[in-house]
C-alpha cells in the first residue's frame, strides 16, 4: 500500500525545537485548527499533513513534533525519528526559530541536521510580531549559516503570504493530479488498543508514534493510501477515555479532535482489544459513530495473541452480540495490526460500507415495504392517538436518510422507529452503515 498523493505532491516540512510555534504556523497556512496548540512544549508528537494550494501551485505541508537530542525526555527519540523522516521526504524544509527567545543549542543541532540532509531550507523566525523582534531574529539567524531568515507571526498574519510566495518558488513544477474518490475512514477506540499500529500497518510505514503508554496519539492524522482494495483517506485519532477520566488542556482537545474526525469520515473503524474483549467504553465509543450516522466496522485487533483462534473468535462474537446488541448491522473484521493480517479484508469491508451508504431505494418499492410492515404490526396508541404513515421517501445518501410523512411526529415510539428501521434493513442490504429515519407532519411536506 502506498500513499500516492504524498508521492505526487512536493512536501514542505515544518521543523524546529519544541514550542517555537510550528503548529500555529501550520494552522495559519491551512486555515483551520488541525494541529493542537498549547503552551506546553512537546504538544505535537506525530506528523500532521494537509494539502495546500497557493498561487495555483499545490504542495503537501507537514507539521512535526519538536526536535530534541536529549533522548532521556519522554518521546524525544520517537519524535526526532519522525522529524528526520519528514526531512528525508521533503522538497523544502521550513526551519522555525523563536524570535522572542533567540537561538538555543537545540536550534544549532537542528541546523546541523538540516545542512547534512542537503535539502533546500528556509529559516522562518516565528513570533516576530514587533519590528524590534524582527531585527533581533534576523541578526540571530545569520549564525545558523542557512541563508536569509524571514520574520513571521502566525498570530498576526505577518509575512505569511510572503513566505508562501517564497515557498512555491522553491518547489518543482507538478502536473495536474487526478482527484480520486477516496473513502474517508476514522480509526477510533480506547487508548492503547492498537489504533496507531493499525494506521502504520495500512500505510506500510511508521507514520505515527506507537508506544505502550496510553494516550500517545494526540492529534488527528490524515493519510491518503492506495491499495488493491481502493483509495482511502485514513484519520488516526486519540484514544477516547471515559468522560470522568478526561484531563485538561491537550487531552481534552484530543477527544474533541477524535469526535471531529468522526464528523469528517464516511466509515468509522472501531478498534477493540481482542485479548480484553468488548468493554462498556467500546460500546460508548461505538455510540458516537452511530450518533454521527456513520458507517461502522468493528476491528478486533491483537488476534496474534490468541492461542486457540477458533475458540477465541467464537468468544469474541458472543461478546459483541451482547455488548453491541444495538449494532447488528456493523461489520466485523478480525485483524492483527502487528502482523499485518486481515487488513485487505478490513479495507474491502470499508469500501463496501461506503458504497452501501450511497444506495438509493425507489420510492414505490420503499412504500410497499413500509405498508407491509405496518399491516404486520400496527403502531401503538400514544396519548390516545395512533401514528398514521402517509408515505415515505429516501431524501438523501451518506447516510441513507428516509423521511416519513405522518399525522403527528410527536407520537412515534422509539420501539416502533426501531421496528421500521428493521423492516427496511430486512428488505435492503444496509450492512455496515447506520440509516437515518426522519418523521415529519404531512403539512411540512411543502416546506421541506
Amino acid at each position: 500500500m502506498t500513499s500516492a498523493m504524498t508521492a505526487a505532491l512536493p512536501v514542505v516540512a515544518i521543523v524546529g525545537r519544541p514550542n517555537v510555534g510550528k503548529s500555529s504556523l501550520f494552522n495559519r497556512i491551512i486555515g483551520e485548527r488541525r494541529a493542537i496548540v498549547e503552551d506546553e512544549p512537546g504538544t505535537t508528537r506525530d506528523r500532521l499533513e494537509a494539502d495546500v494550494e497557493w498561487m495555483d501551485r499545490r504542495f503537501r505541508l507537514t507539521d512535526t513534533g519538536g526536535y530534541e537530542e536529549d533522548i532521556t525526555k519522554p518521546y524525544a527519540s520517537l519524535v526526532s525519528d519522525q522529524v528526520m523522516e519528514a526531512i528525508d521526504s521533503a522538497a523544502l524544509v521550513l526551519f522555525c526559530i523563536d524570535a522572542r527567545d533567540g537561538l538555543t543549542a537545540t536550534d544549532h543541532d537542528i541546523a546541523r541536521v538540516v545542512r547534512e540532509s542537503g535539502k533546500p531550507v528556509m529559516v522562518v523566525a516565528t513570533k516576530a510580531d514587533t519590528e524590534h523582534r524582527e531585527y533581533d531574529a534576523i541578526a540571530d539567524a545569520w549564525e545558523l549559516g542557512l541563508g536569509d531568515p524571514l520574520p513571521v507571526s502566525a498570530l498576526h498574519r505577518i509575512n505569511v503570504g510572503l513566505m508562501l510566495d517564497m515557498v512555491v518558488e522553491h518547489l518543482p513544477e507538478t502536473g495536474a493530479l487526478p482527484e480520486l474518490d477516496r473513502v474517508r475512514l476514522a480509526i477510533i477506540g480506547r487508548p492503547n488498543v492498537g489504533k496507531s499500529m493499525l494506521l502504520n500497518a495500512l500505510a506500510g510505514e511508521r507514520r505515527t508514534i506507537v508506544s505502550e503508554i496510553p494516550g500517545t496519539t494526540r492529534d488527528a492524522i490524515d493519510l491518503d493510501i492506495d491499495s488493491p482494495e481502493g483509495a482511502f483517506t485514513i484519520v488516526d485519532t486519540a484514544g477516547i477515555r471515559r468522560p470522568g477520566k478526561l484531563g485538561k488542556g491537550v487531552e481534552r482537545h484530543s477527544v474533541l479532535r477524535a469526535k471531529q474526525a468522526l464528523s469528517r469520515c464516511d466509515v468509522a473503524i472501531l478498534v477493540v482489544d481482542g485479548t480484553a474483549g468488548v468493554t462498556s467504553q467500546d460500546a460508548h465509543i461505538a455510540g458516537f459513530a452511530t450518533e454521527a450516522n456513520k458507517g461502522l466496522i468493528i476491528a478486533v485487533n491483537k488476534t496474534d495473541l490468541w492461542e486457540d483462534r477458533a475458540d477465541r473468535r467464537d468468544w469474541s462474537m458472543r461478546q459483541m452480540r451482547g455488548r453491541l446488541h444495538f449494532l447488528p448491522w456493523a461489520m466485523i473484521a478480525f485483524i492483527s495490526a502487528k502482523e499485518g493480517k486481515g487488513l485487505p479484508e478490513l479495507l474491502r469491508l470499508a469500501n463496501q460500507a461506503r458504497e452501501t451508504r450511497r444506495m438509493r431505494i425507489p420510492t414505490g418499492e420503499l412504500n410497499a415495504v413500509v405498508r407491509r410492515a405496518v399491516a404486520a404490526h400496527h403502531p401503538p396508541v400514544v396519548h390516545h392517538k395512533r401514528l398514521k404513515i402517509y408515505y415515505v421517501t429516501q431524501a438523501g445518501i451518506d447516510p441513507p436518510t428516509f423521511v416519513f410523512f405522518v399525522n403527528d411526529p410527536a407520537i412515534i415510539h422509539f420501539s416502533y422507529r426501531r421496528y421500521l428501521e428493521k423492516a427496511i434493513r430486512q428488505n435492503y442490504d444496509f450492512e455496515g452503515t447506520s440509516i437515518k429515519l426522519v418523521f415529519k407532519a404531512r403539512n411540512e411536506e411543502d416546506s421541506s
